[in-house]
C-alpha cells in the first residue's frame, strides 16, 4: 500500500513539476531561443540589430490583428504568429526604444475605426459581416508614420526587411539625398499617359527609391553644378547632355560626389520615331568621354547575350509558335555576381534586358571591379541592330555564337581618375537649351518638378564658380543596362485580395537600394534586404539544353540551306507556258530529292530533340533518386550494419564469459 502511495505522490510531483517548469520557462525564459532553420528566418540579422542600436528616440508599434478571425484563415494563422513573435524579437533587441502593442480591432469598435483611419486593408471574410484585419503601424515621437496596410505570405521572405525598413525611416532624422538625372520617364510621365490624360504610374524602382531616400530630380537643361547636400548622383540613360551638364557631372565625381550610372546600347523604354509606318527604334546612351575618363567603355553596336543564363520566351519558329532560349534577356545567376562585394554578397539572380558590355580602357587609371558578369562559354555579342522591335527572333538565335568571353555587365570603379575636361569649363553654355534635352528625355524632368531642381542646381548670381579639378579620387558603380529598372525585368504584379502586389522575381531592386545604401555610406539594409530567396538556375540542365539547341540550330541551317538551293535549282530548271509547268525528269528528280532529305533531316532533329529530353529526364530521375530514395537507404544500411557489429559484439562477450 505504502508503495502504491508512494508511486502516485511521485507521478503527482512529477506533473506538477513538469508544469511548473512550462510556466516558468514561458515567463521568465522567453528571451532564450534556437533558431535552426537553414537561413535563419527567426534570428535577427546584424543589420537589423545595427538599425535598431541607432535608434534615438523611441518607436512606437501597433499590430493589429483579428485574433478570433485568423483561426477562420489556416493560411493566414501560422503567418500571424510569425510576425508577432518576430516583432517580440525587435522588442526584445530594442531594450525599450520599440514599444510593441498588439491590438485586436473587434467588429463596430473604436480600434477598428482607428485601423481604418491608419490606412490599413480589411479583408471582408465570406459571412459578409466581419472583417480581418493584419497590419502594422509605425510612428515615431515627431508624429511621422509608417504603414504596412496588410501582410501577406507571398512577402514572408521580405519580412524583416519590411520591418527593419519601416524601423529606419522612423529612427532616421534626415534622409539621405538622391540627384536624379534621368532620360526615361521613371515618374510615368510618358508622352502617351499625358495625351490619353491617364494618371502616370510611376516605375516600381522609383518608389521604392522614394521610400528610403530624398529623391531631387535634376534638370538635364540648366544643371551647372551639383549641389552639395546631395549624397548620390544617380543617371539613367544620358543623352544629349550639354557640356555645361556633362562638366557639373565630371567635377561632382571627381570631388569625391558618390555616383550610379545606368548606361545601354539598347533601351528598349527610350523609343525614337524613325520613318513614318515603322514602329520607333529604340536609343543609346551618350557618356563616352566621361566613361573613358573614369575607365571603362560602353560597345553602342552591339549587344551581350548569353545563351547558357537566357530566358526562355514564346516566339515565332516558321508557322508555329515554340518556347525558345532567347540570349539577349539574361538570369545572371548569384555565382556570376561578386560575392565580396556588399552590394551584390548576398544577391539571387539578377535580370538584364538587352544589355552593353562593359570594356576596361588600358592604363586609365582607376581600378574597375565587376560586380555582374556573363558566363564564359554562353556569351557572345551581336549588332545591335538585330535586337530591336522588328528583331528576327529565330533567325537571331540561330545564328548566335558564343565566343568564349566573359562580359562585364555592372562594375564598380575606385581610385584617381582624370577630368574629362583637362582644359576646364567649357566656354559658354547658352545653347544649352536647345541640345540640352534627349528625346527620351523624361517628362516632366525638364520642365516642372526637374526644371524647378535644375534651378536650384544653377549657380546664383554672384556666386563663386567652385576651383576646377584636374583629378580626384572617384566612387562610380556603373551598369550597362537600363532596361534593368523596368519592372517588367523584375517584378510581377498578383492580384491579392483585389490589392495589386508587387512580387520581386529577381533582385534588380535590391540591386539598385543596395548600391545607393552603400554609396550613402549607409550598409544596413543591405543584408537584410537581400535575405529573400530567388531563382535557382539548373545549370545542369541548362548546359545540356544549350549544346542540344546549338546542334539543333545546325541541323536548322542546313536543312534551311539546302532547301534554298534546291528552289534555286529548280527556279533554273522549270520550263513551260503560261500557267502551265511542265515538269523535267531532273526537276521530278531533284524534288523527289529534297523530299527524302527533308524527311531524313527533320529525323534527325527530332532524334536531337528527343536526346534532349532523355537527356533531362535521366538527370532529373538521378536527382529525385538521390533526395528521395539514396538517403533513407545509406541511414538504413547504416543502422543494419551498426545493428550487425553490437550483435558481434554480443556474441563475443556472451563466448568469453562462457569460457
Amino acid at each position: 500500500m505504502g508503495g502504491r502511495t508512494y508511486t502516485i505522490g511521485g507521478i503527482v510531483l512529477a506533473v506538477a513539476a513538469f508544469l511548473a517548469l512550462n510556466m516558468f520557462a514561458n515567463q521568465a525564459l522567453t528571451r532564450f531561443r534556437l533558431d535552426l532553420t537553414e537561413q535563419r528566418l527567426f534570428t535577427l540579422s546584424d543589420g537589423t540589430r545595427n538599425t535598431i542600436r541607432a535608434i534615438d528616440e523611441p518607436v512606437t508599434l501597433r499590430l493589429y490583428v483579428s485574433r478570433s478571425l485568423a483561426s477562420r484563415l489556416p493560411s493566414i494563422s501560422g503567418y500571424v504568429a510569425r510576425v508577432r513573435d518576430l516583432l517580440q524579437e525587435y522588442e526584445y533587441a530594442a531594450d525599450g526604444k520599440i514599444l510593441l502593442t498588439v491590438i485586436d480591432p473587434e467588429p463596430f469598435s473604436e480600434e477598428e475605426d482607428r485601423a481604418v483611419a491608419y490606412g490599413l486593408s480589411g479583408l471582408p471574410l465570406l459571412d459578409g459581416e466581419s472583417t480581418f484585419y493584419f497590419g502594422l503601424v509605425g510612428t515615431n515621437t515627431l508624429d511621422d508614420q509608417e504603414v504596412i496596410p496588410r501582410f501577406t505570405p507571398d512577402r514572408e521572405e521580405f519580412l524583416e526587411y519590411d520591418l527593419t525598413k519601416m524601423i529606419h525611416t522612423l529612427a532616421q532624422a534626415e534622409r539621405p539625398v538622391i540627384g536624379l538625372l534621368s532620360g526615361l520617364p521613371l515618374d510615368g510621365r510618358t508622352q502617351q499617359a499625358m495625351m490619353t490624360g491617364r494618371p502616370p504610374q510611376p516605375w516600381l524602382i522609383l518608389e521604392r527609391m522614394e521610400e528610403l531616400f530624398e529623391v531631387r530630380h535634376l534638370s538635364s537643361l540648366s544643371l551647372e553644378r551639383v549641389e552639395e547636400d546631395v549624397d548620390v548622383l544617380m543617371m539613367v540613360h544620358p543623352k544629349g547632355l550639354s557640356d555645361t551638364v556633362r562638366y557639373a557631372i565630371d567635377q561632382f565625381v571627381l570631388g569625391g560626389g558618390h555616383t550610379l550610372v545606368f548606361v545601354d546600347p539598347n533601351a528598349e523604354a527610350d523609343l525614337n520615331p524613325t520613318v513614318p509606318g515603322l514602329p520607333p527604334l529604340p536609343g543609346k546612351s551618350e557618356l563616352e568621354d566621361l566613361l573613358a575618363a573614369w575607365g571603362l567603355e560602353l560597345d553602342t553596336t552591339r549587344t551581350v547575350g548569353d545563351m547558357q543564363i537566357g530566358a526562355d520566351v514564346q516566339a515565332q519558329m516558321g508557322d508555329r509558335v515554340a518556347t525558345i532560349r532567347y540570349p539577349m534577356w539574361m538570369n545572371v545567376p548569384s555565382p556570376l555576381l561578386d560575392r565580396e562585394d556588399v552590394v551584390t554578397a548576398e544577391l539571387g539572380n539578377l535580370t538584364f534586358g538587352t544589355a552593353g558590355a562593359l570594356v576596361t580602357v588600358p592604363d586609365a587609371g582607376p581600378t574597375v571591379s565587376p560586380l555582374a558578369t556573363t558566363t564564359p562559354s554562353g556569351a557572345g555579342l551581336v549588332e545591335t541592330e538585330m535586337v530591336g522591335p522588328m528583331a528576327d527572333i529565330e533567325r537571331l538565335v540561330r545564328e548566335f555564337r558564343p565566343d568564349g568571353t566573359s562580359y562585364v555587365l555592372a562594375a564598380r570603379i575606385g581610385g584617381k581618375a582624370a577630368s574629362a575636361f583637362p582644359e576646364g569649363p567649357p566656354l559658354s553654355d547658352t545653347d544649352t537649351t536647345g541640345e540640352g534635352t534627349g528625346e527620351g528625355e523624361e517628362p516632366g524632368a525638364g520642365e516642372g518638378a526637374g526644371a524647378e531642381s535644375g534651378s536650384e542646381g544653377s549657380e546664383t548670381p554672384g556666386e563663386p564658380i567652385p576651383d576646377h579639378l584636374d583629378e580626384g579620387e572617384i566612387h562610380v558603380i556603373v551598369v550597362g543596362d537600363t532596361d534593368f529598372l523596368q519592372d517588367q525585368f523584375w517584378v510581377q504584379r498578383q492580384n491579392i485580395f483585389g490589392q495589386s502586389i508587387p512580387i520581386p522575381i529577381s533582385a534588380n531592386g535590391s540591386f539598385v537600394i543596395n548600391a545607393l545604401d552603400n554609396l550613402t555610406g549607409s550598409g544596413d539594409l543591405i543584408g537584410i534586404r537581400s535575405r529573400g530567396r530567388f531563382l535557382r538556375p539548373f545549370t545542369v540542365v541548362n548546359e545540356l539544353r544549350q549544346d542540344a539547341e546549338l546542334r539543333f540550330r545546325e541541323k536548322e541551317k542546313e536543312l534551311l540551306q539546302r532547301l534554298k538551293e534546291t528552289e534555286a535549282r529548280l527556279s533554273e530548271l522549270r520550263t513551260g507556258e503560261g500557267d502551265e509547268i511542265v515538269l523535267t525528269e531532273d526537276q521530278r528528280n531533284a524534288i523527289i530529292e529534297f523530299t527524302e532529305e527533308r524527311v531524313r533531316i527533320r529525323r534527325e532533329l527530332r532524334d536531337v530533340r528527343h536526346s534532349l529530353r532523355k537527356d533531362i529526364e535521366t538527370l532529373e530521375t538521378s536527382l529525385k533518386f538521390i533526395n528521395i530514395g539514396l538517403v533513407p537507404i545509406v541511414i538504413g544500411i547504416g543502422g543494419l550494419l551498426a545493428g550487425l557489429h553490437r550483435m558481434r559484439r554480443r556474441r563475443a562477450a556472451m563466448r568469453a564469459g562462457a569460457a
